[in-house]
Formats: C-alpha cells, sequence, structure tokens
C-alpha cells in the first residue's frame, strides 16, 4: 500500500495499465460525516478523459473501492460527498503517472 496523501491510499503502487488498483479514502468528508462517497477519476494533464465515478464502500476506516486502470499516462482523482461537497486537493485533485 501507498499513502500518497493522509486523505487516502493506493494499492498497488507503481500501477501499471490494466491493473486493478484499490483506493482508500479516509479524508475531510470521512471526518465531515458524509453518508456517501464518490471517487471521480480521469486521465491526462489538463482535460481529463475517460472519466468516471465510482461509488465506495463503507470501510472500517472509511470508504474503498478497486478501479481499473485502463491506460497509461497522468492518472488524476479526487472525492465527493452526496452534498456534492468535495475534497479535491484545494482544486488541483492528487496524480500520479501509471506506466506500461
Amino acid at each position: 500500500m501507498f499513502d500518497l496523501h493522509p486523505a487516502f491510499s493506493i494499492n498497488p503502487v507503481p500501477s501499471r495499465a490494466g491493473d486493478k488498483v484499490k483506493i482508500k479514502y479516509h479524508g475531510l468528508l470521512v471526518n465531515s460525516g458524509a453518508d456517501q462517497i464518490w471517487l471521480h477519476t480521469g486521465f491526462g494533464a489538463d482535460n481529463w478523459q475517460d472519466r468516471h465515478d465510482y461509488h465506495m464502500n463503507r470501510a472500517s476506516d472509511g470508504w474503498e473501492q478497486t478501479v481499473e486502470i485502463t491506460r497509461e499516462g497522468q492518472f488524476n482523482f479526487c472525492f465527493k460527498d452526496s452534498a456534492s461537497n468535495w475534497d479535491n486537493n484545494n482544486m488541483l485533485n492528487w496524480s500520479y503517472q501509471i506506466r506500461r
């Protein structure tokens, strides 16, 4: 498991195209009592491509979801709750490079 930020962790890292990765979220929205969380993802540096929203599953230490990494390049993500509150790294989102 790799903790990129105190709010979440990803496993496995490094990740490659075709891998299934588990993202666990235990950040600001969890601490605010969110009743549902979505993982918002996309690829690319400026305009996100292949965007998806994944409903996350409640876990003992927050929320989690497993997603398949469909391509290489910059993988971007952030989180939102059912009241449309976002945890998006102060509008910078989070990202990391996916290898071949």
